[in-house]
């Protein structure tokens, strides 16, 4: 179902493409089509971004198939990361810990009932009542105000968690509750808040329609911080104000001289929107969001069905 009617308004530059839902299958895995389409844009002088809401922790899916620059998109533009060197980052645009806790009174006051999780540099971090959709043995649990205080201090190398959601670790069904807690005190091997900046808070509600508490959220708080969604669940995404997948590519594109126009982007969800309404020619999954149906003229196959890799093929046959 690729639309054949999709020609980009000038030479495509710059691939941008979402990762879960879009570029990977359902299993978390990359196709060998996909594999060879993506290297072969890369040979033909086509750059490639991965764009994802994915902190940079749980980009080794990718890793291996991004070439020449190897940086990548993370957190829904809140930080930029050196694949090639350990996904250390590059660029980080956090959100300002006072804020964040604004956010938090502000939606438990608008939708009792919310819990919290805080997505810093070193790691997730969450309340006790928070789904857990993972199980990060390093990961702090505690209160949202005692998350986000400035002396709050983590472990600055948390252990591996299992990626149990479509655009990070942010729509698995919830499981047990998480064992145990700890306190939000100093750990040894940690650092103060400043040497951890808060890429995203997240917001998970056990009983809204999804895309009704996107709307309450921002109708709350919009004036504080960014809003979005990638879960089919009632979780929420949230960045520093105006921080956005489309800001930080439109950055990564004009330091390379590259014009939207160039751009081709590939997405599914409402986190992927802006991105999609930026490039100058996009393209929704056919498993996408209606949303994103809505704000995109082009289609492609499903993520299973490697949509990604059947356009980027007919990029290629036309240059």
């Amino acid at each position: 179902m690729t639309d054949a009617s999709a020609t980009p308004p000038r030479p495509t530059r710059l691939i941008a493409t979402d990762l879960d839902g879009t570029l990977l299958h359902d299993d978390k895995t990359v196709s060998d089509r996909t594999i060879a389409a993506l290297a072969a844009a890369e040979e033909a002088g086509i750059e490639v971004f991965f764009v994802t809401g994915r902190p940079a922790r749980w980009m080794d899916v990718v890793s291996d198939h991004v070439h020449g620059h190897g940086l990548a998109i993370c957190a829904n533009g809140a930080a930029v990361v050196d694949l090639h060197r350990g996904n250390r980052f590059v660029e980080v645009s956090p959100l300002d810990h006072t804020v964040a806790l604004d956010v938090v009174h502000a939606l438990r006051d608008a939708a009792p009932g919310t819990t919290f999780a805080v997505e810093r540099t070193s790691g997730i971090h969450y309340e006790p009542q928070y789904p857990p959709f993972l199980l990060d043995p390093a990961a702090v649990i505690a209160p949202a105000e005692k998350l986000l205080a400035e002396g709050f201090a983590a472990p600055s190398n948390p252990g591996p968690a299992d990626d149990a959601g479509t655009d990070g670790p942010y729509a698995a069904d919830p499981g047990p509750a998480a064992p145990g807690t700890a306190d939000a005190t100093p750990v040894s091997g940690g650092g103060i808040a400043s040497e951890q900046p808060v890429l995203k808070l997240l917001a998970h509600h056990p009983e809204l329609d999804p895309d009704a508490f996107l709307t309450l959220a921002r109708a709350t708080a919009g004036h504080l911080a960014s809003f979005t969604r990638s879960s089919p669940t009632a979780l929420l995404e949230i960045s520093g104000l105006g921080v956005s997948k489309a800001g930080t590519l439109a950055h990564c594109c004009a330091e390379r001289g590259i014009s939207p126009d160039e751009v081709v982007a590939f997405g599914d969800m409402p986190n992927d929107i802006e991105m999609l309404t930026w490039a100058g020619t996009s393209y929704a999954m056919a498993n996408a969001h209606p949303d994103v149906l809505a704000a995109t003229t082009h289609r492609t196959e499903s993520n299973n069905d490697d949509g990604v890799a059947a356009v980027i093929e007919r990029i290629l046959q036309q240059r």
